[in-house]
């Protein structure tokens, strides 16, 4: 069952989002309803083996086909594990169309004791580039936690320009962006301007993006093999790059096969095999196909775990 409350005591790092964030998966049971005994097993294991923080109901966790109380209880669930996990701090995802309905939203979320919210541009809409800052200033000046913008065209239809986000790093409640933006000089040009920290947010991406100065990922392969997402970042940030890339490159072959089809059921299809949920998702998606499972399994009998590392 989801808690009910949550204490205030979580030590939320507002604004500081370096290393790994894991993009978690919403588990179901067969049946639809949310799996909250595996979100929380899912949480603890996370925590335990290297991940920096957590983001609840972004797109990985399915969060267009859940309610607001599904939404809210999933939070509450992920709260409560990241507190006796010893105090991971999370973020939410807050996605939308409508400022009124978004702004309504966030002051529910105001009550919760995030270390941030996690913001796309609004989807189907396709703003100017002057009505996308005044969503997010808007946004920003409405939340209790620093805002982390979320850069992803290919779902929102919106493109935000590195001069707009270069506006918006001027905001004092804005201090981060997961990057999935498919534009490279925009990367390095936030990275270069340094007011923002830049976490890649295509898992494929990760590499480039740290070795080059960004402060970390949110990644959603990290649901899986997260000691090894987690020493590649740890060895990029302190430059010890061939090291890093002999743990990053046998980690291609599970990322591109975990998004060979709709995200997240590659995912979850690796998870199910790992025995913690079950293999199921809300229509409209659907679960990997037989061929992808064994594809999935086949690589992750590959990789081994490295060492955990340094808490």
């Amino acid at each position: 069952m989801p808690a009910t409350s949550v204490s205030s005591s979580i030590p939320c790092p507002r604004g500081d989002f370096p290393g790994l964030w894991v993009a978690l998966v919403t588990p179901f049971q067969p049946g639809g309803g949310i799996d909250h005994a595996a979100l929380r097993r899912l949480v603890s294991r996370l925590a335990a083996e290297g991940a920096r923080g957590l983001v609840a109901c972004g797109s990985t966790g399915e969060a267009a086909a859940l309610d607001g109380a599904e939404q809210l209880a999933v939070l509450d669930t992920v709260l409560d594990a990241a507190q006796a996990a010893g105090g991971l701090p999370v973020v939410m995802g807050a996605g939308g169309h409508h400022l009124g309905e978004m702004r309504a939203w966030l002051r529910t979320l105001n009550g919760r004791p995030l270390a941030g919210v996690l913001a796309p541009a609004p989807h189907y809409i396709r703003p100017s580039q002057a009505g996308a800052r005044d969503w997010f200033t808007a946004l920003a000046d409405d939340s209790a936690t620093p805002l982390v913008l979320y850069d992803i065209p290919y779902r929102t239809g919106a493109t935000l320009a590195r001069d707009t986000l270069l506006a918006l790093a001027a905001h004092p409640n804005i201090h981060a962006i997961k990057d999935c933006g498919g534009d490279a000089a925009k990367t390095l040009a936030l990275i270069a301007d340094g007011r923002l920290q830049v976490l890649a947010g295509e898992d494929l991406n990760l590499f480039a993006t740290v070795a080059q100065g960004g402060a970390g990922a949110i990644a959603a392969c990290a649901n899986l093999h997260t000691r090894r997402f987690a020493e590649v970042i740890r060895l990029l940030r302190h430059g010890e790059l061939a090291a890093a890339r002999a743990l990053w490159l046998p980690l291609l072959p599970f990322i591109e096969a975990a998004f060979a089809e709709p995200s997240p059921a590659g995912l979850k299809a690796a998870l199910a095999l790992h025995g913690e949920m079950s293999d199921e998702l809300r229509p409209p998606m659907q679960p990997a196909g037989a061929a992808l499972r064994e594809r999935l399994a086949a690589i992750n009998r590959t990789l081994n775990e490295p060492p955990a590392p340094a808490r």
